[in-house]
């Protein structure tokens, strides 16, 4: 196998760098993935590694917060739609996407996964990330209001509650996605939802 030339270092690309470890800490959890993992799957040495990122808690606190504003994105995108018709439709269609790149990792969503509670009980990632979700179901629910006090249609119950359900079903496609199900099933699912609840 031919070296790298001397002078001339591989170039460090910090989103591919957080992107391969999160992939990692999906796969193996926090404490299941150390430091010799991590270097490997990003080619740098440890002393690059700290130099980047300070510690392994604070790699993953990054990467967690990275892929956590991913999903966030989501629904900057489908608020922007004229409808809460369209709004659910986007933000659940997209979300099922995101939760099946299969090429990308593991499936569902790393800050619902089984990797949050195997954090550090240092890092306050998990917080950051609940009120994250926490911020995003708010945005829905006042975007859902704004359309009833604009008159377009009186929603059968609450925006509180119907903002609640489609969290929930959220919730529900990223767990479906982790037990293996693919995108095809997923897009039925989500559009038989978002189905329904236009009808109501």
């Amino acid at each position: 196998m031919a070296s790298r030339p001397a002078g001339r270092p591989r170039s460090f690309d910090r989103d591919d760098a957080l992107r391969r470890a999160a992939h990692l800490f999906w796969r193996h959890g926090y404490s299941g993935t150390s430091t010799r993992m991590l270097t490997s799957a990003l080619e740098i040495s440890s002393s690059s590694l700290y130099a980047a990122f300070g510690t392994k808690a604070a790699l993953f606190d990054e990467a967690v917060r990275t892929y956590a504003l991913r999903y966030s994105a989501i629904y900057d995108r489908a608020l922007a739609e004229t409808t809460p018709a369209r709004v659910i439709d986007v933000l659940l269609t997209e979300s099922v996407h995101e939760f099946t790149r299969a090429g990308e990792g593991h499936p569902g969503c790393l800050t619902s996964s089984a990797v949050m509670a195997d954090a550090s009980a240092t890092l306050d990632v998990r917080a950051y990330v609940a009120q994250l979700r926490q911020a995003d179901e708010a945005r829905l629910r006042a975007r859902l209001e704004r359309a009833c006090a604009d008159g377009e249609g009186e929603p059968a119950v609450p925006a509180a509650v119907l903002a609640g359900l489609v969290q929930t079903l959220w919730e529900g496609l990223s767990a479906r996605a982790e037990l293996g199900a693919t995108r095809d099933e997923l897009l039925g699912v989500a559009g038989a939802a978002a189905s329904l609840l236009h009808q109501g």
